[in-house]
């Protein structure tokens, strides 16, 4: 019988730890996502030299932790940055949504997969060049679609430029904050992936 107890007692203990380890991966998640969308917000307050680019600030929360969540964690912020970002600024139902939600999901994916299969031997800078590339590249090619036609190519190496630009700014932030936050290494000692 003493056996029994300590089994039942060991798979509750690990069940429950399990849920607050669900608990603490959520309450991350949502604090991350609306930390994208205070750097969202702030995005505004600087010009924008060319249609629909943006600094990229927001994907900072996203770039500190594509090794502290799982893949699937690090879609679901890149979702909340996205239909926050939509629902605050009004541009849910417009094309405008559809360039950001492509655009932030092409820059996520191809960012875990740099992250994941350069390892160390890619900074967050580099991590960073590539997922705005990408995000670029989906938004001309969504803009010759849908919008502007072939006159957007003219527009595309003032844009990939202005990306690949942002796109180092942001991942020099981002390993600067890596490197000496505190709290970004509570979060990676968390382990909440």
């Amino acid at each position: 019988m003493l056996k029994l107890d300590h089994r039942f007692a060991a798979r509750f203990t690990r069940r429950s730890s399990s849920l607050f380890h669900n608990e603490q991966r959520l309450e991350l998640i949502a604090f991350l996502g609306g930390l994208c969308l205070f750097f969202s917000t702030i995005e505004y307050l600087f010009p924008k030299p060319v249609p629909f680019f943006r600094l990229g600030l927001a994907n900072l929360p996203i770039l500190i932790t594509l090794d502290i969540l799982s893949p699937g964690s690090v879609f679901l912020l890149v979702f909340l940055k996205v239909l926050g970002h939509g629902l605050i600024n009004g541009t849910l139902a417009s094309y405008v949504f559809l360039f950001s939600i492509s655009g932030s999901f092409a820059s996520a994916i191809v960012m875990l997969a740099a992250h994941r299969i350069g390892g160390k031997r890619i900074s967050l800078v580099g991590v960073s060049v590539f997922g705005a590339i990408a995000s670029n590249i989906v938004q001309i090619t969504l803009s010759v679609t849908f919008i502007f036609g072939q006159t957007a190519w003219v527009i595309a190496p003032l844009f990939i430029g202005l990306g690949v630009s942002s796109g180092v700014l942001v991942g020099l932030f981002a390993e600067k904050l890596r490197e000496k936050s505190r709290w970004v290494a509570g979060v990676r000692q968390l382990n909440v992936s």
